[in-house]
């Protein structure tokens, strides 16, 4: 079991000048998020430039951030394959590299039907005891898992949560009506997080945690602890920061936001190009207007998990 609740950063992949990993930044940030207090870290997601990385690359990463995290926060793979086959490959390697959970994608540029997704689903749940948490994006991946769909999914134990991020709030009441608590939810678009954890989601897979985590934390914490005034106050001046996920650079926004706040750096791997020109101080301008205002944040109380 792996218990889905909290802040789980998809943490960027930093890349040195000469597009390498960086694993010193990359490490520098995860002991900040863990400072802060996040609940759990996820690699190789859509934030960690998963389709540009080797396979060699995954398992460095994996190995290295487990190592480093020290059993203090379960790691978490994303799974972003274009095949079942390739798919379980992954997932039946990761326990060796000491992965405790998986954040597993419907199948990759093929449209798969409802009975195909499931299928997936399924096959790559039956081949590990690892812990899954399925992206349901149907806004980027154009595949929406729906309430049938868990319905058949709910036969897997070990798929255990749903990273919801389909931009319908409604969702989550629906899920919860038909399964209860059988599946957590956990909003994964920062623009919606307060929203979605007012309304019942047990945790928020973040982006701009990369560059802000104790802001991220505190709305998380303040939310589940009722004090809803004063995580409204935090969210409204990050909500301009928070556009910055839902963005086709997503990437190349949320790394130029590490680097203002000292957190990583700017280099992305191509395709991905750092941005230049108007662009570039369009959200420099975002971000650098944020940080003149950046909230001073309330003692908070720890919440048990």
């Amino acid at each position: 079991m792996l218990n889905w609740k909290g802040v789980f950063p998809a943490i960027t992949t930093k890349f040195s000048e000469n597009d390498q990993l960086d694993l010193k930044a990359l490490h520098a940030n995860i002991e900040i998020q863990i400072k802060a207090g996040i609940n759990g870290v996820i690699l190789g997601g859509s934030l960690g430039e998963a389709s540009t990385l080797t396979d060699c690359e995954k398992e460095t990463l994996s190995k290295s951030t487990v190592e480093k995290v020290d059993g203090k926060i379960p790691v978490i793979l994303t799974v972003a394959e274009q095949s079942t086959k390739k798919a379980i490959q992954v997932v039946t390697s990761a326990n060796k590299f000491g992965i405790k959970g998986l954040m597993v994608l419907p199948p990759m540029r093929y449209k798969a039907d409802d009975r195909e997704t499931v299928v997936f689903f399924k096959e790559i749940a039956n081949a590990t005891d690892l812990p899954i948490m399925v992206y349901n994006n149907p806004i980027d991946y154009k595949i929406f898992v729906n309430e049938d769909m868990f319905g058949e999914l709910e036969e897997c134990p070990n798929i255990q949560a749903v990273k919801e991020s389909s931009r319908d709030i409604t969702f989550i009441t629906k899920m919860i009506n038909r399964f209860g608590h059988r599946f957590k939810i956990l909003c994964g678009v920062d623009p919606l997080a307060l929203e979605s954890l007012a309304i019942g989601a047990d945790g928020w897979v973040a982006g701009l945690v990369c560059a802000f985590p104790y802001e991220t934390v505190a709305i998380y914490q303040l939310v589940k602890q009722g004090r809803i005034k004063e995580a409204l106050k935090i969210y409204r001046w990050f909500s301009p920061l928070l556009e910055l996920d839902i963005h086709p650079k997503l990437v190349q926004y949320i790394k130029l936001a590490e680097v203002a706040t000292g957190l990583g750096t700017e280099y992305v791997r191509a395709p991905r190009l750092p941005l230049i020109g108007e662009e570039r101080q369009r959200v420099l301008k975002v971000i650098e207007d944020s940080l003149a205002i950046r909230p001073t944040l309330p003692r908070l109380e720890k919440i048990p998990m």
